[in-house]
């Protein structure tokens, strides 16, 4: 198809929204109504379309398609986790789409594993050999196999597993299924012994579930039309689930709740919080008809999290202005906020994001810097240590560890450079042990790659991190192209990792870059808070920073530059088009959340009273002019875009499906030149797009196929193979 094929036009409707005094016209809202069999006319004429025009990059999809199968080590096995005497792990066969669950016994002197007598607890007493993945292919002669993800498929086209819960005695697991994309669960209750389904079996569930000690009773949520987990359920097994007991409600639409277990085995957990505020409620796990027992009222602006051990909750909060949260303790017995006393006081710069509670020691999840780190510290002072690392753009953290008493600490590390690893640490003698290191096929050497950290500054002064990554021989005398991806919301950090589906980029000379923008999480809470409400505007000039370093340190040029974002990446690749249509000469916006006044304006769609917390409440006016400022969908140049690369999925409960397809009708009318402006929609599933993996290496080829024809073409990849 030519540059001057002519894409589909979306039919003008009038319509019109009053706000504030200002009449605005929004002629496409009519692709809200997905009832109206002109929507999906569109929407499939769109998807026609962009396959037609991405025709004749199909033989580079292809190619890149099969660079990333060659990579990925298909036929593969998870490290272990010890679990009640047993090793759970999974597997992938080559050809199939979805994991096998399995696990096998975990024998050592004086344990039975599966039920009867001890069971082994500490990783130090198993043999090595089990420590570390089996055979994939020639699974040993113990393994019991729990489920089958592909067989569970079957013929739907989507199909995603949202929790798998064991039960405390491991003779059963609650399946939350998903085969739409919508993000509502299925749940249903397996034997493990005999891999039959009970006839339990729960419709329109929310993700989370958490067991009591019986083994017969567990916790589930239960989402609203808006799709916020609001009731908290009790189901006894063999019982009619339209008779389960409502645990809780939460009237408040801005509050969601979600339920677990505390790894000590002795508590239940109903957590409730908005964006800015947070409540929780314990329960017996030992009592399934015990009732939930609050831990601190909620207040405003005050947030925490909360683990348990022994006589103590260990509470992560930002109370009494610990801007980068603090870790107090509290006594179980009565852990009102008065009785809460510091145990690792605050400490600024350094943002405290988690702790996990051992019976001999704790664990804190940290942040610094645009960086990652684990602390390990003594539970009763507090004091500890960083566990260092070798590199300086890295992302550390931990792995499964559901052993209360276990002094091996489960980390996994990864880098721009390395691919990842799961590594045990010996706490009392500090010995790691890499029990497996993602396997890339095609004899990948890291030393051919080189990662590292820049620093671009904004008009106010204020330094923003960019991660990078290229091939050693890749010259950074602005000839490169580079892809430079983006977030800055909800403060989500995009922290530096490996992907063996990047090196069809890296091998073609592109350098690949993260802009650490304001909004994210990447440099603490105030990093997040200058990012947000009415300083929101500050995450997209940063991108644009971003993109100009880039550029100014010859690192790519202009018309080598694509950027990419996902969701509210998509929102932040919207907006920062409009400040500067020129800026990149291509763009990929996945799910992107652009109808930003409209959807704040309307309650009645998913997540939206949820989301006041995070962009506002366009009601106010303050709130209303600074949105209204940004939305891409509302402020669309009469210039020249770079070529787009758009998604949408129509079951998508985050994102509704109309968001990008009315900023791509408004595009189409306003732009004065550049393009093409493509739209793809996934008819059959939800934010993620498609669920199996080869379906998602698919899309993930044909989106870098775009990115490479738009900045690099004809350009073969370089390989030491």
């Amino acid at each position: 198809m030519t540059e001057s094929s002519t894409p589909p036009i979306a039919e003008r409707r009038p319509h019109q929204h009053h706000r504030h005094g200002e009449t605005v016209e929004d002629p496409w809202y009519w692709l809200r109504d997905r009832d109206d069999p002109a929507v999906r006319a569109h929407l499939e004429a769109e998807n026609a379309w962009t396959d037609a025009h991405l025709a004749p990059l199909q033989p580079l999809v292809d190619t890149i398609f099969d660079e990333m199968k060659r990579r990925v080590q298909e036929t593969d096995s998870s490290v272990p986790t010890l679990d009640g005497g047993w090793l759970y792990y999974r597997r992938t066969l080559e050809g199939q789409q979805y994991p096998i669950h399995c696990r096998r016994p975990a024998p050592a002197p004086g344990s039975v594993g599966s039920g009867g007598g001890s069971v082994v607890t500490d990783l130090r007493a198993l043999p090595d050999e089990l420590r570390r993945p089996v055979d994939p292919i020639t699974p040993p002669a113990d393994e019991v196999v729990l489920l089958d993800e592909n067989i569970e498929a079957g013929e739907h086209d989507f199909f995603r597993l949202g929790g798998y819960a064991i039960s405390p005695d491991h003779r059963l697991a609650a399946e939350l299924v998903d085969t739409d994309g919508s993000e509502r669960f299925t749940i249903r209750v397996r034997d493990l012994a005999t891999g039959e389904l009970l006839p339990d079996t729960i419709e329109g569930a929310a993700y989370s579930l958490a067991w009591f000690g019986d083994s017969a009773t567990f916790l589930y949520t239960v989402p609203d039309d808006a799709w916020r987990p609001y009731k908290i359920m009790r189901h006894r097994l063999g019982t009619d689930p339209a008779e389960d007991e409502l645990v809780h409600h939460e009237d408040d639409e801005r509050f969601w709740c979600g339920v677990g277990r505390f790894r000590s085995d002795r508590y239940l957990a109903i957590s409730v919080g908005s964006k800015v505020t947070s409540e929780w409620y314990l329960l017996d796990a030992d009592d399934p008809t015990s009732r939930p027992r609050l831990v601190a009222e909620r207040e405003y602006g005050v947030e925490y999290d909360v683990d348990h051990r022994g006589d103590d909750l260990l509470i992560v909060t930002n109370a009494e202005g610990a801007e980068d949260f603090k870790l107090v303790t509290a006594p179980v017995t009565d852990p009102r906020r008065d009785n809460w006393r510091d145990l690792v006081a605050h400490r600024p710069g350094i943002r405290l994001e988690g702790a996990d509670a051992f019976a001999d020691h704790l664990v804190l999840h940290e942040r610094t810097e645009a960086r990652t780190q684990v602390r390990v510290v003594d539970p009763t002072t507090g004091e500890g240590d960083v566990l260092g690392m070798d590199e300086e753009v890295y992302t550390a953290g931990t792995g499964p560890n559901p052993q209360f008493d276990s002094r091996v600490l489960r980390l996994v590390y990864t880098s721009l450079t390395t691919p990842t690893q799961v590594i045990d640490v010996d706490l009392d003698t500090g010995e790691r042990t890499v029990l497996k290191q993602q396997p890339v096929r095609g004899g990948y050497d890291r030393e051919n790659y080189v990662s590292w950290r820049e620093w671009a500054t904004a008009p106010d002064g204020t330094r923003v991190p960019i991660s990078l990554v290229r091939r050693a021989d890749t010259p950074l005398d602005g000839s490169a192209p580079c892809l430079l991806y983006g977030y800055g919301s909800y403060e989500m950090s995009v922290d530096p990792s490996f992907s063996p589906l990047r090196l069809s980029l890296l091998d073609r000379g592109f350098v690949f870059a993260i802009g650490h923008v304001r909004g994210g999480g990447e440099m603490g809470r105030r990093w997040y808070e200058d990012g947000k409400f009415l300083a929101k505007p500050n995450t997209f000039g940063d991108f644009v920073v971003c993109a100009d370093h880039l550029v100014e340190q010859t690192i790519t040029a202009r018309d080598r530059l694509a950027i990419r974002g996902g969701s509210a990446g998509g929102l932040l690749v919207g907006a920062a088009l409009n400040l500067r249509p020129g800026m990149a000469a291509a763009a990929v916006a996945e799910v992107p959340f652009v109808d930003v006044v409209n959807t704040m304006s309307d309650p009645s769609i998913p997540l939206t009273v949820i989301e006041y917390d995070e962009w506002g409440n366009p009601e106010e006016p303050d709130f209303y002019a600074v949105m209204r400022a940004y939305s891409p969908y509302d402020n669309v140049q009469s210039a020249d875009y770079p070529a787009l690369f758009v998604t949408a999925g129509l079951n998508d409960p985050r994102v509704q499906y109309w968001e990008p397809a009315k900023w791509v009708a408004r595009l189409r009318e306003t732009a004065t030149g550049g393009g093409p402006i493509l739209l793809r929609t996934e008819l059959g599933a939800g934010h993620a797009g498609r669920s199996g993996r080869y379906d998602a290496w698919r899309d993930e080829a044909r989106t870098l196929a775009f990115v490479v024809d738009r900045v690099q073409p004809d350009v073969p990849p370089r390989s030491d193979r």
